[in-house]
């Protein structure tokens, strides 16, 4: 495996636990961490950044925001679910765009 996609794998496990530690001390609660999540992955969709970028390239813009949303999920006193259970999860929830239906 590509040291780059384990380094990916680590700095995506370590924000997912900094949100939840930002939801545990009240700084943040899950809604407003999810709200961001979306409107990032609504920017990375957008006509403007997609356009004529496949949907491969789309969903690998996109794979580190759905899996920080998945995170987001968990319950903060439960343990944190693996990368690659989480990624698995991020394949499993994965929807055609609108211009693959």
């Amino acid at each position: 495996m590509n040291v780059a996609n384990l380094q990916l794998e680590g700095l995506l496990m370590a924000v997912a636990a900094i949100n939840h530690v930002l939801v545990r001390k009240g700084v943040l609660t899950v809604e407003e961490i999810d709200v961001a999540l979306r409107k990032a992955e609504a920017v990375e969709t957008g006509e403007d950044r997609s356009e004529g970028m496949s949907a491969s390239s789309r969903d690998a813009v996109n794979f580190p925001i759905r899996l920080l949303e998945l995170a987001n999920q968990c319950q903060p006193e439960v343990d944190m679910p693996s990368f690659s259970k989480l990624a698995r999860m991020v394949g499993q929830m994965k929807e055609p765009y609108n211009d693959q239906m």
